[in-house]
C-alpha cells in the first residue's frame, strides 16, 4: 500500500474557527478558543504539519480597529493555542477589489509561498463559504466546520465538511493534501472521504441536486436566523454581507451543529460559491 503524504500545511480561518467570533475584535481579553481548537492544532503539531492562519479583517478598512490591535489579538491567539508558522491577514474592505480578501485566493497563496509549499498540497479549514472558495481558487483542499453563523447554502455546497475541528483535522490528514479532488487516508480515516461530485446546481435554486435533505437536516439544528443575509444594525450599505454588531448567529458561538441525519463527516457535494464575510 502506498503511504499517504501529510498535507504540506493546514491553514485555519481565525474568527469562528480557531476562536469564538467577536466581530471586529481589537481586545485580546475577549479571545476564547473554539471548542476542540487546542486538540486540533496539537494533533497537527505532533505530526510536524506546518500551521497557518488566514483571516479577513475588514474592521481595519472600516476604521473599527487598527492593524496594531489585530496583531495584539493574534498574539493572544498564539498564547492560547501555540505558535503558528504563518499569519496572512487582509485588512481591506469588501469593495476594495484586493486580491487577498477571501473568497479570493490571495491569503492562501501568500501563506503557502511564505511556507515554501505548494498551495495545492495545503488544506484550508474554515466556517463559511468564503473560506472554501478561497481554498478552491488557490487549488487547495477545503474542510468546512459549520457553526451557527454558517449559511445553509454554504453547508449544502461544501465540498467536504466536519462536525468539529478535531474531525476536520482528521479529514485533512486523510485527504493528504493535493487539491480538492485528492482523497484517501490512513486506517481509521472517514470512509466517506472521496472525489467530489459534479459541480451542478438545480436551476434557479442555488442548491445542488441531492443537497435538499442535508439542508433540511441542518435547518433543524440551527436558529431561524441562519441561512441568508441578515439585516443588522451598523451595516455598510455597499457590503452584500452586512457588518455584524454581535456574535454571528445566535446561541453559543463556535458550537458546531449536530451532523446532518444520513450524512457522515467527509461527505462531499459540489463546491461552495458563497462569498466571504468579516
Amino acid at each position: 500500500m502506498t503511504a499517504r503524504r501529510l498535507p504540506a500545511a493546514v491553514l485555519f480561518d481565525r474568527d469562528g474557527t480557531l476562536v469564538r467570533d467577536v466581530p471586529y475584535n481589537g481586545d485580546p481579553a475577549r479571545v476564547v478558543p473554539a471548542p476542540g481548537a487546542r486538540q486540533a492544532v496539537s494533533l497537527l503539531r505532533a505530526l510536524g504539519v506546518p500551521l497557518g492562519v488566514i483571516s479577513n479583517q475588514s474592521g481595519v478598512a472600516r476604521g473599527l480597529l487598527t492593524l496594531a490591535q489585530v496583531d495584539r489579538v493574534n498574539a493572544r491567539v498564539e498564547r492560547l493555542l501555540g505558535r503558528f508558522d504563518v499569519w496572512a491577514v487582509c485588512p481591506h474592505g469588501p469593495d476594495d477589489g484586493c486580491p487577498c480578501r477571501k473568497p479570493a485566493p490571495g491569503l492562501v497563496l501568500t501563506a503557502a509561498r511564505t511556507l515554501g509549499v505548494d498551495p495545492e498540497e495545503c488544506v484550508v479549514i474554515g466556517d463559511i463559504g468564503g473560506d472554501m472558495d478561497a481554498a478552491a481558487a488557490a487549488g487547495a483542499s477545503g474542510v468546512l466546520v459549520p457553526t451557527r453563523a454558517t449559511r445553509l447554502e454554504e453547508v449544502a455546497r461544501a465540498a467536504c465538511w466536519a462536525p468539529d475541528l478535531p474531525a476536520a483535522v482528521r479529514i485533512a490528514l486523510a485527504r493528504r493534501g493535493g487539491g480538492a479532488g485528492d482523497a484517501g487516508g490512513p486506517a481509521g480515516a472517514p470512509a466517506t472521504v472521496g472525489a467530489p461530485g459534479p459541480a451542478r446546481t438545480a436551476s434557479g435554486s442555488g442548491i445542488p441536486p441531492g443537497a435538499g435533505a442535508r439542508v433540511r437536516a441542518v435547518r433543524k439544528t440551527l436558529p431561524a436566523t441562519v441561512g441568508g443575509v441578515r439585516s443588522r444594525a451598523g451595516a455598510v450599505p455597499s457590503d452584500p454581507h452586512p457588518a455584524p454588531t454581535g456574535n454571528r448567529g445566535t446561541g453559543a458561538p463556535g458550537r458546531a451543529p449536530a451532523p446532518p441525519a444520513g450524512l457522515r463527516p467527509g461527505s462531499r457535494a459540489p463546491r461552495s460559491q458563497g462569498g466571504g464575510r468579516s
